[in-house]
């Protein structure tokens, strides 16, 4: 049982973070033209406008239940505004902006139930709860599904064509030197995976519990993350017209989807440009490749290496040469233990675009690989499964197991559009490999 003054502690923090989470949601949709909201830049998503109410309707859906005296006001856009779309091969939505409300509707439905959980929240008794059902599980679950979609709406507004979306000015990306390629030896040892149930001070996705310690053998990982100009020399070479770099379904799909360079990449008469939030300019060669799973595993294969798998991943990121036991500690971030600063990367919302991938030299490893969560989320070969002891969350049994399908690949690490409280170590995203749009890029890996 809390005391009554941590109990307030506690709750406004929690209020003061949903708060903060909802300005930069409302601010990112600002960007979009007014005329433009009804688009769908990626065809397997929503329209825009669907996501302007899913925020409110995830979170209205998710709490009022649980606060006494609350009763649904409009439960026909509760159903309608409740679930997005996973990527998916084929099936594509058909709708047509007219199937959907106008915007002065879901705003008023948005307006309306952030009033009302405000007031509501403002005096909910923190101290009476269930531990799997707690207000700040609660809470945090409504905040990191609001900031995830943070950035997954940037994937869509990237692809919007730039006249259809107001520009911002962005920080600059850090000046480096030339990227010298190399891979670094990384000897057997363990990986401290996922998060334990006794640690009540953090909060986790159903995913990431029960923490589970891995022995993973001595391997090889890159230095960097491969870069457009790495990846330049595979295109060049032919990699996509060369169904042996290519597993059965990944070539089907490039195939048929007349696939030929990364999405974010364009053919010119003056070479290759690149595709950055605002604007288009010539392509970056030291910037992370941000590919699918696919075309990421198919580079790997031309250049003799692999993507590596989760529990390599973590040991190259968080291990360090002492931590060789079972009971050798993971740092806290690959640098150490301070939290996540300009000088380790740029995430945390700080950049649109990313940055030249040895622009961090301090976000060193405990191996000296650099720049982990900062620059792109990273594949890696695991399909994403349930660590031992895996307990879905009662009131949101789908979240991930409805993913355990074999069908879907687990990405560690950042992007640039990452918010802070997902950089923490145990954190695992998860797509589908035929996914272009997502800021993902990787590195190789090797026996």
């Amino acid at each position: 049982m809390l005391a009554a003054s941590e109990d307030v502690r506690i709750r406004r923090a929690l209020l003061e973070r949903v708060t903060e989470a909802r300005r930069q949601t409302d601010r990112l949709f600002d960007l979009v033209m007014p005329d433009s909201l009804y688009e769908r830049p990626i065809p397997e998503r929503h329209r825009i406008i669907f996501y302007i109410g899913h925020l409110e309707a995830f979170d209205w859906n998710l709490l009022h239940p649980r606060l006494p005296n609350l009763k649904a006001f409009d439960p026909g856009l509760d159903h309608l505004f409740a679930f997005g779309i996973d990527p998916v091969d084929g099936g594509l939505p058909s709708d047509q902006p007219s199937d959907w409300p106008v915007r002065t509707q879901i705003e008023t439905y948005r307006n309306r139930i952030r009033g009302t959980l405000d007031a509501a929240l403002t005096d909910w008794n923190f101290s009476d709860w269930a531990p799997d059902e707690s207000p700040e599980v609660l809470l945090n679950v409504a905040i990191e599904h609001r900031l995830m979609h943070l950035e997954t709406l940037a994937y869509m507004l990237h692809q919007l064509p730039f006249e259809q979306k107001r520009s911002e000015p962005q920080m600059a990306p850090p000046r480096a030197g030339s990227v010298e390629s190399a891979m670094l030896e990384i000897p057997a040892g363990f990986a401290g995976l996922g998060i334990s149930r006794d640690d009540p001070a953090s909060f986790g996705w159903d995913n990431e519990y029960e923490a589970t310690t891995v022995h993973v053998p001595a391997f090889a990982i890159d230095r960097y993350k491969v870069t457009n100009g790495q990846f330049l020399k595979f295109v060049e070479a032919g990699g996509y017209q060369d169904r042996g770099y290519w597993d059965a379904n990944a070539w089907d799909w490039k195939a048929g989807q007349g696939i030929e360079h990364p999405v974010f990449w364009s053919k010119k008469s003056d070479g290759w440009r690149y595709r950055t939030m605002f604007q288009e300019i010539p392509l970056a060669l030291d910037w992370p490749v941000y590919v699918s799973h696919a075309e990421a595993s198919a580079y790997a294969r031309w250049a003799g290496k692999r993507l590596p798998t989760e529990a390599e991943w973590h040991r190259a990121a968080y291990g360090t040469p002492a931590g060789g036991t079972a009971d050798g500690p993971d740092r806290d971030f690959p640098w150490g233990a301070e939290q996540p600063e300009p000088r380790y990367g740029c995430f945390d919302l700080a950049r649109w675009d990313p940055s030249p991938v040895n622009a961090f030299p301090e976000s060193a490893s405990g191996f000296g690989a650099e720049g982990f969560l900062a620059n792109g989320w990273e594949w890696t070969a695991s399909v994403f499964e349930p660590f031992p002891g895996f307990r879905p969350f009662p009131f949101y049994e789908g979240y991930s197991a409805n993913f355990f399908d074999g069908q879907h690949y687990v990405m560690k690490g950042g992007s640039p559009r990452t918010e802070r409280s997902m950089l923490r170590r145990s954190f695992r995203n998860w797509f589908q490999p035929h996914y272009q749009y997502v800021y993902a890029g990787f590195r190789c890996a090797g026996d």
